[in-house]
């Protein structure tokens, strides 16, 4: 049977976030069959206001030149340049980021920050959407941090845990350019993230700051996203070369450990 309304808000009420902005990052499979009306209106009863990314990667440009060492073989995807479409407010979240940011996102009280690449979508949070801008696309990470806010994992693990790219950032990882395509010009996006392959690492480090529930099979995890930062900045200081993903063919991972 599908979790109701009902079976949600009350798994999520035990996680105590009523209080608490959120960050959410979602697989809807995972709870077997749910409604996303559903499970957006019980985050909502049940936290004080939600962002998830929306991001749009068909926006994305790949020039033939640019930096060195930037995480990318450019040239190497002129038929996706092509396919290219230009971003507006209106554009649908990347399909990759599940059903739930797209629902969030057509919801008639929900704003939408105006990155080009990394939007975010969210209710009840205008003020740390507004913090976005074309160099610091992870602000609003920060200012929901700075109000002690919480992220989110439902039916996911941390390998979708975007505020783990805020935590590289402030400790010094190499970030990225890449290029958007907008309605009347292209545009340079500074402060691209690396892969998030490697992400789970960080799973047992941030085990004492995380409450969790089971609602139809499927794990829900919150976590102290102030506590998850410094976990990461940590970490990095220790080992340059934490939560990197193993594989040779990550230009990102490869940028990071040789660039």
């Amino acid at each position: 049977m599908p979790a109701s309304f009902s079976e949600l808000k009350t798994a999520f009420s035990k996680l105590n976030l009523s209080k608490h902005l959120v960050i959410a990052h979602a697989s809807l499979r995972a709870f077997g069959s749910v409604d996303a009306n559903d499970m957006l209106s019980a985050l909502l009863d049940s936290t004080r206001g939600i962002i998830m990314p929306a991001f749009t990667y068909k926006s994305m440009l790949n020039p033939e030149v640019g930096p060195p060492k930037n995480g990318i073989t450019y040239g190497s995807q002129t038929d996706l340049n092509k396919m290219a479409e230009p971003f507006h407010p209106d554009m649908p979240v990347d399909p990759l980021m599940g059903v739930l940011p797209e629902v969030l996102r057509k919801h008639p009280k929900a704003k939408r920050s105006m990155h080009p690449i990394q939007s975010f979508a969210g209710i009840n949070a205008d003020a740390i959407l507004n913090t976005q801008t074309i160099y610091e696309p992870f602000a609003p990470i920060a200012a929901l941090a700075e109000q002690d806010g919480w992220v989110l994992l439902l039916g996911v693990d941390h390998m979708v845990n975007t505020s783990i790219h805020y935590g590289e950032k402030l400790a010094g990882r190499k970030q990225f350019i890449r290029w958007a395509l907008m309605m009347d010009k292209v545009v340079e996006c500074p402060g691209f993230p690396g892969d998030s392959e490697g992400f789970n690492a960080i799973a047992p480090l941030v085990e004492k700051y995380t409450r969790r529930v089971e609602v139809n099979g499927a794990l829900v995890q919150a976590v102290h996203l102030k506590s998850l930062i410094k976990v990461v900045i940590d970490m990095i200081y220790e080992n340059p070369y934490a939560l990197l993903c193993n594989r040779k063919d990550c230009e990102r991972c490869e940028a990071v450990r040789y660039g």
